[in-house]
């Protein structure tokens, strides 16, 4: 399928997991892709990947920290000097970010949070905005949300807060710039199985995979393939909404991770700063400290 030939897109956290799997999609699906990612390992590795199936001419990667102003400015160019121009703008980037408790929550991990979950969204769209408004024909801005988002009991505290700021943010943006052909879209994936979630140890939350109605587990290309469909003309008529990708598991009803003093978010505190290559604090809480 080409449904994307000639489309020049940008893919925020391309490197590993839903980020990389879209990556591909996109390629095989004829695009050609600019993958922005603080790890420069996995970059490397992304790249390899894409060479092997044929589309190391189609690709290039670029380290960006998607929180800072001047690494989002430099993907955008990037994509105009390496291919021409941008059609398409996936600001995917994500972390698990600050969880624990409300009173154990330091101020540094929420700022973090809501830096590269929200700020980075914000910041992506002001610099795609303004290469999308040189094509006559528009384009699209893609953003990874999260059903977190939408409820209580799908994560913790911050990222649950930053993903909602992200859908409204969605709903704004995109009735502002639709005059100009370009649409805002989301995504809100439920259970996917990435580095995010399971750090190398899927086992380990296998609870969480089947929570949901849908039988099957969640893989990173159930996102790639409804990022596809999105990212393309087909869904020329669809802006300013947010899909969820989550099998059901929303409508069902969802508490994730527990409930109460059981909640997993409740039994530690710290900050999860996904597959940035940065390391993870985890701080656990003696049972006093959880009652707080």
């Amino acid at each position: 399928m080409n449904r994307l030939k000639g489309k020049v897109a940008i893919v925020t956290g391309g490197a590993s997991g839903m980020g990389r799997a879209t990556v591909m999609r996109f390629l095989a699906d004829g695009a050609k892709v600019v993958v922005a990612d603080l790890n420069e390992a996995n970059g490397a590795e992304t790249l390899a990947v894409a060479k092997t199936n044929g589309h190391g001419e189609h690709i290039a990667f670029i380290r960006c920290d998607v929180a800072k102003e001047a690494d989002m400015a430099a993907t955008v160019a990037l994509a105009e000097k390496r291919f021409g121009r941008l059609d398409i703008a996936y600001l995917n980037a994500g972390v698990g970010g600050a969880f624990g408790p409300i009173a154990e929550t330091s101020v540094e991990d929420w700022d973090y949070t809501f830096a590269v979950l929200t700020r980075s969204v914000f910041l992506g769209m002001k610099h795609a905005s303004l290469a999308l408004k040189k094509n006559e024909t528009g384009g699209v801005i893609l953003v990874t949300a999260s059903i977190a988002g939408m409820v209580g009991g799908g994560g913790s505290h911050a990222y649950s807060a930053a993903k909602a700021a992200v859908i409204n943010l969605i709903e704004n943006v995109a009735a502002e710039l639709g005059p100009h052909r370009i649409r805002v879209v989301g995504i809100a994936p439920g259970v996917i199985s990435t580095p995010l979630v399971h750090r190398g140890r899927p086992d380990k939350y296998e609870k969480q995979f089947t929570q949901q109605p849908w039988p099957d587990r969640g893989e990173p290309e159930v996102i790639a393939d409804v990022a596809s469909f999105l990212a393309s003309d087909e869904a020329r008529f669809i802006t300013g909404e947010t899909v969820k990708v989550d099998g059901g598991l929303l409508a069902q009803g969802v508490a994730l991770w527990g409930t109460g003093a059981d909640n997993t978010f409740m039994k530690s505190a710290g900050v999860n700063r996904g597959t940035t290559g940065e390391a993870m604090v985890v701080r656990n809480l003696q049972p006093s400290e959880q009652k707080k």
